[in-house]
């Protein structure tokens, strides 16, 4: 194992921050996986089973068993590791500005089309390897103006020409679930069933470019802007939800960084690897026919339902009691689906999310993720 330290750009005189960068295999070697936890910071459970892969990467390099090169950023983001706001951690937005650190991520494809188009040819191969080298460029030639776009620079660097990028996360309180983008289907759901995810979301593009669609939907949008070259998905892309903000078990991580490398063995980045027993627990439904269910006024949050359970529309789901009037409102469900996940508080505002269900007869369309 090789250990990669980067120094992020300091934000105020007297103090520094960075990531390190764990690196396993041959430099350069192919496949190339990239892997990242807690860009949201606070969501700390992805820390504990990258702290477990490690193990399980460390000991394959001895053993010679990794075939391409493995990329771990064990803790994506520092900055939101040091934000404590009246004693409670803050990770998911820059306190800065309140910028999601998992949003934001540069539109690589129009960058690169027209710097590309003439180096393309009936290659497919070569055509990805051109492509990768311009994304690398557009990335380095990002200005980053202070330390969180200098973070957000410094990790799309490391991952946007890799072949697999998985993005480990959680949700507040969940059944394992993951996302991805719709014509990488068949790869989604393998990576599901090595994880047991209970739900797998999938979207041509889900808004506002999270970390993991920056690196995969590039090729699918220089598939359109360029129809007239080959080009491949060359790297597929999930962004996994570990659970729930509490789920911190060894036993838990340590399985789950088995199904990490039972699916990267798929991959033909590892060898040696016992093949996965899973069976998948779910099929792909499309991030659109994902319910959030939704506060319609403030008050006391009561949920009828838990993460896991399958539901029938029309279904109680949680009440919200006004704290006013006495007021009981009951929120139904307007889809048959998994509830896949529900919020931490039980104190509700006004439009507040307060669980999501994975379902199939809804067509949402425009942001498509929680803010």
């Amino acid at each position: 194992m090789h250990i990669q330290t980067i120094e992020l750009l300091s934000g105020t005189p007297g103090t520094q921050q960075s990531l390190q960068v764990l690196r396993f295999g041959t430099p350069g070697a192919r496949p190339k996986v990239y892997i990242q936890s807690a860009l949201h910071a606070d969501e700390v459970p992805a820390i504990l089973v990258a702290h477990h892969l490690a193990q399980h990467l460390e000991q394959a390099q001895v053993e010679g068993r990794v075939c391409g090169e493995v990329v771990l950023v064990p803790f994506a983001n520092p900055i939101g590791l040091g934000q404590t706001l009246f004693g409670q951690h803050q990770g998911r937005f820059d306190l800065r500005d309140g910028g999601n650190f998992n949003r934001g991520y540069p539109e690589l494809a129009a960058k690169v089309a027209d710097k590309v188009r003439p180096l393309l040819s009936q290659d497919v191969q070569s055509n990805t390897q051109c492509i990768r080298e311009a994304m690398l460029a557009a990335v380095e030639g990002q200005i980053a103006a202070n330390t969180t776009q200098d973070l957000k620079k410094q990790l799309l660097k490391l991952a946007v020409d890799a072949d697999v990028v998985l993005d480990l996360h959680c949700d507040t309180d969940a059944v394992m679930h993951l996302y991805a983008l719709t014509p990488q289907a068949a790869t989604a759901e393998q990576l599901g069933a090595a994880l047991g995810a209970r739900a797998v979301l999938l979207a041509t593009e889900s808004g506002d470019s999270p970390f993991d669609e920056a690196c995969t939907r590039p090729w699918l949008d220089l598939q359109k802007l360029l129809p007239e070259w080959p080009i491949a998905l060359a790297c597929f892309g999930a962004t996994v939800e570990l659970r729930g903000e509490a789920d911190t078990h060894h036993a838990m991580a340590e399985q789950d960084a088995q199904g990490v490398c039972a699916f990267l063995a798929q991959q033909g980045a590892l060898r040696g690897v016992p093949d996965s027993t899973r069976s998948a627990q779910c099929v792909p439904t499309p991030l659109s026919g994902s319910e959030p269910i939704t506060a319609p006024h403030a008050g006391v949050v009561v949920f009828h339902r838990n993460p896991g359970e399958r539901v029938l529309g029309g279904d109680v789901i949680a009440d919200v009691v006004d704290a006013l009037t006495g007021q009981v409102t009951q929120l139904r469900c307007k889809s048959d689906g998994l509830l896949y996940a529900r919020c931490g508080s039980r104190w509700a505002v006004p439009g507040k999310r307060l669980a999501k269900i994975a379902g199939t007869s809804l067509a949402r369309t425009g942001k498509l993720l929680s803010p």
